[in-house]
C-alpha cells in the first residue's frame, strides 16, 4: 500500500522562506562588511584590524561593496603592505597582515550574528 501526500501552496511557502532567508543573511552580511570596514578606518594598530598609515592613502582607499559583498582596498600596493615585498636592494620588508587581523576579528561575530539571525525565526 502506497500513500500520497501532495501539499498544495507549497512552492509560495517555499519561496518566501528563501526570500527571508537571503534578506536576514543580506543584513548580516552588510552589518560585518560595515563593521571592518569601521576597524579598519578607526585604528591605526594592525594587529587590530586597522589599516597602516603611512600617508594615510591606504586607508582612505578602504570601500565596502554591499551589492557584492565585499570589503577592501583600492589601492595597488595594499596587497605589497599585507603580505610583505621584496626591496630593490635585496632587502625585504615583512607583511603586517592588517586585513587578516580585521577577518580573525570579525569571524566569530560573524558566526553569532548569523546564529542569532537563525534563532529568531
Amino acid at each position: 500500500m502506497r500513500i500520497r501526500y501532495e501539499w498544495m501552496g507549497i512552492e509560495t511557502l517555499v519561496d518566501q522562506l528563501q526570500k527571508k532567508s537571503e534578506t536576514d543573511f543580506k543584513k548580516v552580511e552588510a552589518k560585518n562588511l560595515l563593521e571592518m570596514r569601521n576597524r579598519a578606518v578607526s585604528s591605526q594598530s594592525p594587529s587590530s584590524g586597522g589599516t597602516p598609515v603611512d600617508k594615510n592613502e591606504l586607508r582612505q582607499s578602504v570601500g565596502v561593496d554591499l551589492n557584492n559583498g565585499i570589503m577592501g582596498y583600492t589601492k595597488d600596493y595594499a596587497p605589497h603592505v599585507e603580505h610583505g615585498h621584496r626591496l630593490k636592494n635585496g632587502g625585504y620588508v615583512s607583511g603586517q597582515y592588517y586585513l587578516q587581523s580585521n577577518v580573525n576579528i570579525q569571524q566569530p561575530i560573524f558566526k553569532q550574528d548569523l546564529i542569532s539571525k537563525m534563532k529568531e525565526g
